[in-house]
């Protein structure tokens, strides 16, 4: 992979009114990159997804903690790390999910890996984890000239 050395980044407070804000952040890269709305949607619902995750579980609505997204533009598509400030998580033990069960909830990190090509998790030692979710679409010059 060819991985862009200056990701962009936005560092916001954890708090869901900021959401909208790391969404058109997302959005705004993808635009830039040049990808399809198709990759541009999906990586966008995906970071919305896991800003919530974050927001609500591993900073338990704690609005003094910070989620910092990084994005890199990559040949191939985008790779996003969300760095948060929570308990270490471990995103194996999460279940796959039955998206014909009924239930509130629990369907966040269910998108996420339909969404993206890669989706992993890293501890940053006692406090925090790297989020990595990548999404692989075709180069923007093919992309529009099967269009």
């Amino acid at each position: 992979m060819n991985r862009s050395t200056n990701p962009w980044t936005l560092t916001i407070p954890s708090d869901t009114r900021f959401l909208s804000i790391a969404r058109l952040f997302v959005e705004a890269v993808c635009q830039v990159g040049g990808f399809d709305q198709t990759t541009t949607d999906a990586t966008t619902l995906a970071l919305h997804e896991a800003v919530q995750n974050v927001i609500r579980h591993a900073h338990r609505d704690d609005p003094s903690a910070l989620l910092t997204i990084k994005c890199f533009l990559q040949s191939d598509g985008i790779e996003l790390h969300l760095i948060d400030q929570g308990a270490p998580f471990d995103l194996d033990a999460v279940p796959n999910f039955d998206p014909a069960e009924l239930r509130i909830g629990g369907r966040g990190v269910f998108l996420m890996r339909r969404l993206m090509d890669e989706l992993t998790c890293q501890p940053r030692g006692d406090r925090g984890n790297t989020l990595r979710m990548v999404k692989r679409c075709p180069p923007p010059g093919l992309a529009r000239q099967g269009a």
